[in-house]
């Protein structure tokens, strides 16, 4: 693919919008690597480093806006607030932020908000990611965690259960449905111990 996407540059050298496209591709074939990456780690003790979480939430974000409806608004904390760091595995986090966007965005069928807060209490940071999706009845806010567990016509139904095992077994943390409401959306809160 890498060889192909060069091929491409080549090819329209002077076209600003194929190399927009190219450049794209090959921004997909770097996350394909990373997510070759990942699953590597699953079942591995990663390495966990002191990280800004505010601008990791920055990233994740960005990242998933582009390939997002327009009409989904993206409301996150500014890289200016105050620093929020907690020990992580980049590459685990992010995958364990993009699962919970890409779900808010499945839920919401192509408009809503996103709103992500962060906050330190006691010795935690608290993330919160919500939507305003179709929400989740209570009956299922455990059940969701559960490996195969998917209201998706694709998928296996491992995202959940693979963000609870990143998050409390290699993180230490807690990953949980604060609150959701039928037809009016849900929110995910992390807990991060501080550093």
């Amino acid at each position: 693919i890498i060889g192909w996407i060069e091929h491409l540059k080549l090819a329209a050298v002077d076209d600003l919008e194929q190399h927009e496209i190219i450049d794209e591709l090959r921004n997909d074939v770097t996350r394909l690597e990373l997510i070759a990456d990942r699953f590597s780690k699953i079942g591995s003790k990663p390495e966990l480093e002191k990280t800004d979480l505010t601008e990791k939430l920055l990233e994740c974000r960005d990242y998933m806006a582009r390939r997002a409806p327009k009409r989904v608004q993206f409301l996150f904390p500014d890289a200016n607030d105050s620093r929020h760091l907690g020990m992580i595995n980049s590459h685990l986090f992010d995958w364990v932020i993009e699962n919970l966007l890409r779900n808010a965005l499945d839920s919401m069928e192509g408009t809503g908000r996103i709103t992500v807060t962060l906050q330190n209490i006691k010795n935690q940071i608290e993330i919160n990611l919500s939507d305003t999706g179709k929400g989740i009845p209570t009956s299922k806010h455990k059940e969701i965690f559960n490996p195969g567990y998917t209201t998706k016509k694709r998928g296996w139904g491992l995202g959940l259960s693979l963000a609870k095992r990143i998050i409390e077994d290699y993180h230490k943390g807690k990953i949980f449905v604060k609150n959701s409401k039928i037809n009016e959306g849900t929110t995910f809160t992390i807990l991060l111990p501080i550093v």
